[in-house]
C-alpha cells in the first residue's frame, strides 16, 4: 500500500487545529478527510475507510471516547488517537479507554510533528 491508499480522518472543531494536522499528513503524502462535529465524523465512517482516526476530546456534540466507541463498531480495524488538551495522558479515562483497546495512543495540545509521524508510522507499518 502507497501513502495515496491511506486514509486518515482528522476530528477536531478548531479549524486550524484540522488544517495544521492535515498539513502534517501530506508531508508523508497521505490523504485526509476532515469533520468538525461529530456527526460529520459518523457520516465519513459509514461511507470510507480510514487506517487511522485523529479525534478531539471534545467536540461541541458528542464527547471523543462516544466518538471512538462508535468507530470501534463500525469500523474495528481502524486505529484511534485521541487528541487534546482537556485530557492529559494519565488521566484515568484515558489510561482506560487505551487499555481497554478503545483508543490506540493520545497526544497532548500542543504537540510536535514528531509525536503524529509516529503514530502515523505505527499505523502504516502494523
Amino acid at each position: 500500500m502507497t501513502g495515496k491508499d491511506l486514509m486518515f480522518l482528522i476530528v477536531d472543531d478548531e479549524p486550524d487545529m484540522c488544517w495544521a494536522l492535515q498539513h502534517i499528513l501530506k508531508k508523508k503524502g497521505l490523504v485526509s478527510r476532515i469533520a468538525v462535529t461529530g456527526q460529520e465524523a459518523h457520516m465519513l465512517i459509514d461511507s470510507n475507510s480510514f487506517v487511522m482516526a485523529f479525534l478531539d476530546a471534545k467536540l461541541p456534540d458528542t464527547d471523543g471516547l462516544a466518538l471512538a466507541a462508535h468507530i470501534r463498531i463500525k469500523a474495528p480495524e481502524t486505529r484511534i488517537v485521541m487528541i487534546s488538551g482537556y485530557f492529559y495522558k494519565d488521566d484515568g479515562s484515558i489510561q482506560k479507554a487505551i487499555s481497554d483497546g478503545l483508543i490506540s495512543g493520545f497526544i497532548s495540545k500542543p504537540f510536535q510533528h514528531d509525536e503524529i509521524f509516529r503514530m502515523i508510522d505505527a499505523a502504516t507499518s502494523a
